[in-house]
């Protein structure tokens, strides 16, 4: 599409946009990088976009992200619909829950024990008649930890996990929390996404497909400090940045996620604002190792982090980004002394390519998976492209299968090697690091998709011994030791080719105040304040 038609058809899809969406003070308009509203039943699709705009703004997990103390460090944990918690000391696979007194849902039902486990065998008992697949198969990957649940008594829950697991609150942040009543109610998750209710501190009140959501501030939530300042937040799919661009320079929309680059020097001498912040998240190629796969040798892997030019890509991003040399930020304690330090050397990359068979008579020559947008995808198209023309000049050839996001959340969940992988070698899906069950269920052997999200299957013993230890290891000191030097093996070993951390920016109109952004993916929406 040309610029031109990229326009008109932005500006097509602008003047079908409710009437109301030009309200302005108290209502906050947010246009998100998804092609589509998330879904609405708890458990969002769309990635982590769908939980940081329909998840945790509307429905609460026991345990919540810690966002008000995390904007010089990475979030936490918070109590949230459990008010405490604690593990048996004679059998560290018991987490006992007790719960927030006088909590309700949006329908006025209460938050009790009996909706939790209720909630619990909606995602893990595939006999249970509420049972639902598609939020399970979310959930499940994240969390796949739950053997067991039970009411202790009315305000009293135990969940049991498989086996110890020290960061098991890192993990059941990802299920909230929905109204059994309301379920009971309307019979269906297909009629309960027409008509959600959760508790959080905004509800839904109306639902557009395709087209719009629409939130209230819950005037009744049970976190007084928490209840919104804005009155209405309405959400906006827009995957092309161009189109977001466009809402917020018409004054269409207060808020853009990604704005397009290039424009960053123009939006800030208008007076918009421009957020940024270091948080835990990269923009990665996650590379297959099967058999087949030229990435299965890990000279291959090794070449390709010499081979890219990271400095030119975080130019062209207008330092919305840092260059990456690991999993992690190498400022971080969790990024150890890994003995590849990542630089641009062609030189060293074609050599090493060499040593793996590969040269001008024998090309290396793969494909990978990209999206046209999605979930902190960033601008993935001339991203890729940049990527693309560095390696043409040491003779490395790639291709692409450029897929929606929905399609490639699909793929990533199964095999690269299932029908869903397209024959793709590699996979650009931007991912977190937030915790340690990410490193576990990114790179770990038992954590092999469909399991869980080691979609390249890569395996390496020594790593593995290390994440068995972070898993039963509870002094948090401990672990960032054990964690780095699990990162040493994942530079050197380098089952990705670490691109780029994003730095999560967004430009907001100048009537919008209050917003501050934490060391996290997801953001709290409650301070913001729109005149």
């Amino acid at each position: 599409m040309t610029s031109t038609s990229t326009v008109i058809a932005s500006t097509a899809f602008l003047s079908g946009l409710p009437e109301e969406v030009f309200a302005a003070t108290g209502h906050l308009r947010i246009a998100m990088t998804s092609a589509d509203i998330p879904t609405t039943t708890g458990v969002p699709n769309n990635g982590s976009e769908g939980m940081r705009f329909l998840g945790y703004p509307v429905f609460e997990p026991l345990v919540d992200w810690d966002l008000r103390n995390a904007s010089d460090k990475r979030a936490g944990i918070r109590p949230a619909l459990a008010e405490s918690w604690s593990i048996d000391a004679n059998d560290k696979n018991v987490w006992t829950f007790k719960l927030r007194k006088g909590v309700k849902f949006h329908d006025g039902s209460p938050v009790d024990a009996d909706a939790i486990v209720w909630n619990f065998a909606r995602i893990y008992d595939d006999k249970a008649a509420h049972f639902d697949q598609a939020a399970s198969a979310i959930a499940r990957a994240r969390v796949p930890t739950v053997k067991a649940w039970k009411k202790v008594d009315d305000m009293t829950v135990q969940l049991i996990t498989d086996s110890p697991t020290s960061y098991f609150l890192y993990q059941i942040v990802w299920v909230p929390m929905v109204s059994k009543a309301r379920y009971e109610e309307v019979k269906s998750w297909s009629a309960f996404a027409a008509k959600p209710a959760g508790s959080g501190p905004f509800k839904i009140t109306r639902i557009s497909p395709r087209v719009s959501v629409e939130l209230a501030a819950n005037k009744d939530y049970w976190d007084t400090a928490r209840i919104p300042k804005v009155s209405k937040l309405s959400l906006f799919p827009m995957s092309e940045a161009t189109t977001r661009l466009a809402a917020l320079r018409s004054g269409q929309v207060d808020w853009i996620e990604v704005p397009p680059p290039d424009t960053i020097p123009s939006l800030k001498s208008a007076g918009f604002q421009i957020s940024t912040k270091i948080y835990p998240h990269i923009w990665p190629w996650v590379f297959s190792v099967q058999p087949g796969s030229p990435f299965a040798d890990k000279r291959v892997r090794q070449a390709m982090n010499w081979a890219i030019d990271r400095a030119a890509l975080v130019s062209m991003l207008n330092d919305t980004a840092l260059p990456a040399k690991g999993f992690v930020v190498d400022t971080d304690a969790q990024f150890g002394k890994p003995n590849a330090k990542y630089g641009y050397d062609p030189e060293k990359a074609k050599a090493l390519l060499k040593e793996a068979g590969y040269d001008a008579s024998k090309p290396l020559s793969f494909k990978v998976m990209i999206s046209t947008s999605g979930s902190g995808q960033m601008v993935p198209i001339p991203m890729n492209e940049l990527l693309q023309q560095t390696l043409a000049k040491i003779g490395v050839k790639v291709s692409f299968e450029t897929v929606e996001w929905g399609t490639m959340l699909v793929a990533f969940r199964q095999k690269p090697d299932s029908t869903a992988g397209m024959g793709c070698h590699a996979m650009n899906i931007s991912l977190m690091w937030s915790d340690p069950s990410v490193w576990r269920r990114y790179f770990h052997s038992a954590a092999a998709t469909p399991r869980e999200q080691n979609w390249g299957q890569w395996s390496n013993p020594q790593y593995d011994a290390l994440m068995d230890k972070v898993r039963e290891t509870f002094d948090d000191a401990e672990v960032d030791k054990l964690l780095a030097q699990a990162h040493e093996i994942l530079v050197d070993e380098s089952p990705w080719l670490y691109i780029v951390h994003d730095l999560n920016p967004r430009a907001l109109a100048k009537n919008v105040s209050g917003f501050t952004p934490a060391q996290s993916w997801m953001q709290d929406f409650t301070p913001v304040v729109v005149a």
